[in-house]
């Protein structure tokens, strides 16, 4: 008898990180296959696999979604939060496949090396949500952080991508070293470095919480970094830039997924009760943010850099839900999470595309998008739908994603905050429409005498992954509280 509960108890427990389980045995699997396949051109296979082994993920977080929370060894927890972060993991990471689908001569030769790296960081990104112990946090946050740092600069012909490789991974390992810092600091404040038991230690007076202030200050300069925060945001528009599209799309979403979710359960488990104290500090980088992202956001004239402040500002917009700090604002920032992997992932899919049809190095230029409607109209419809739900236009998703987050800004006494919030999203509206417009009611400058094709010559991939993108952002906004409901937060 004791064998076998013994038995169920470890099948249990293996349950909380089956979909991580999954992949990691389906990363040895690709590469025993690459090196079967060596000296074979194209990597079509891998990505095809890779593709199967994401979806089995995907399955298996499904399986378990309505199974009661499991902790694994003190170190790991399958609740509804992680499986809401795992499922926008999984998504980015599926669709951030298929956009390497575009016959990327880099990718093509070296599609093994690509295909497993890409795994790797989506098992360190889902990691981060499940961790419940500091340890696991930091094991999980250098996973991701390493397999990017590589696929940041896979164009090793491109001066760009290097120069974005070298600039992340030196920001990065510094960045690092404050947030292993600020994670010994919490240990010796709690005297464990499992979440609850730093909670309760802190609670009832016991530990050193002369640490603890300085412990959040240090793990702020690593999150803050990674989910690009200002004024630690400094490496996002010439990595988004440099690094190949593919993988901006993929790190955009993931890595804020990832992240935002290793800080909301960090603060709202280990420190609910220095609330009063991290929550003011917290709103101050919300508002600078979403303030600088959005201004600077106005003066780029590249796509991709455009994208990459933009992404700088919903950073903002996010963080105001960890600090309403709250079950609800949780799940609102699930939600947002949720919706923001189709809309950023489908407008970087129509950036490839672009990229392919301008002959550009890894970029369009927003000038070139003068007149695209009269061009390609399938694609300037897709890249308007994403443009309006990033600004929050209703009835897409984007527009449910930012009322969720501040509404429970509101409940949870930050109506100045929301003000800010919605002030910005005003200033993003301008630049985000400002494409809407060159695209439908500006000619471009020049045109060839030969007649400019009416659809780019992007892969079928690609293009499934832009239909896909804007069926999810119509039917998210369509349907927004079937999502937020199966959308949980922490404590729910």
């Amino acid at each position: 008898m004791d064998t076998a509960l013994l038995f169920d108890n470890a099948v249990d427990n293996a349950v909380v990180l089956l979909p991580e389980i999954i992949l990691a045995v389906g990363v040895m699997v690709l590469m025993m296959v690459d090196i079967g396949r060596r000296g074979q051109n194209g990597s079509q296979l891998l990505a095809g696999l890779s593709v199967v082994i994401l979806l089995l993920g995907v399955g298996a977080s499904v399986m378990i979604w309505g199974r009661a929370p499991v902790e694994y060894l003190d170190g790991a927890v399958s609740d509804g939060f992680a499986l809401s972060v795992r499922l926008v993991i999984l998504i980015a990471g599926v669709l951030g496949v298929l956009l390497s689908r575009n016959k990327l001569p880099a990718i093509e030769r070296q599609g093994g090396a690509f295909y497993s790296l890409h795994l790797l960081a989506v098992i360190g990104m889902m990691l981060m949500g499940t961790a419940t112990n500091l340890i696991v946090l930091f094991i999980a946050l250098e996973i991701f952080s390493l397999a990017l740092y590589i696929l940041s600069g896979f164009y090793r012909e491109n001066a760009h991508s290097i120069e974005a490789a070298m600039k992340y991974f030196l920001l990065g390992a510094f960045a690092s070293t404050f947030f292993v810092y600020g994670c010994a600091l919490l240990y010796g404040a709690g005297g464990s470095s499992k979440y609850t038991q730093i909670h309760e230690t802190l609670a009832t007076g016991g530990g050193n919480p002369s640490l603890v202030l300085p412990g959040i200050a240090l793990l702020l300069v690593g999150f803050g970094f990674k989910v690009s925060l200002v004024p630690f945001h400094m490496w996002t528009p010439d990595v988004y830039q440099g690094a190949p599209t593919p993988v901006t799309a993929f790190m955009s979403v993931g890595t804020k997924a990832a992240a935002f979710a290793g800080f909301f359960r960090l603060m709202m488990t280990a420190l609910p009760s220095y609330h009063d104290q991290w929550a003011m500090p917290l709103a101050i980088l919300a508002v600078l943010t979403m303030t600088v992202g959005n201004l600077t956001a106005l003066r780029q004239s590249s796509v991709k850099r455009m994208l990459a402040y933009s992404g700088i500002a919903h950073a903002g917009n996010i963080l105001i839900a960890l600090v309403a700090g709250t079950a609800a604002a949780s799940s609102a920032a699930a939600f947002y999470l949720f919706a923001y992997a189709f809309m950023n992932i489908g407008a970087f899919a129509v950036t490839i595309a672009l990229d392919r049809q301008f002959g550009n190095e890894n970029d369009v230029e927003q000038s070139r998008l003068a007149g695209a409607a009269e061009r390609f109209p399938v694609l300037a419809a897709a890249m308007a739908i994403f443009m309006l739900s990033l600004s929050g236009i209703p009835p897409l998703a984007g527009f449910f994603g930012k009322f969720l987050v501040f509404k429970a800004a509101v409940e949870a006494g930050w109506a100045w905050l929301v003000v800010i919030g919605v002030l910005n999203s005003a200033i993003s509206a301008y630049y985000y429409l400002r494409i809407v417009v060159a695209m439908y009611f500006q000619q471009p400058e020049e045109i060839g005498d030969e007649k400019e094709p009416l659809f780019v010559p992007a892969s079928r991939p690609s293009v499934f992954v832009v239909v896909v993108s804007v069926l999810a952002v119509v039917v998210i906004g369509l349907q927004p509280g079937l999502w937020a409901d199966l959308l949980r937060g922490l404590g729910q």
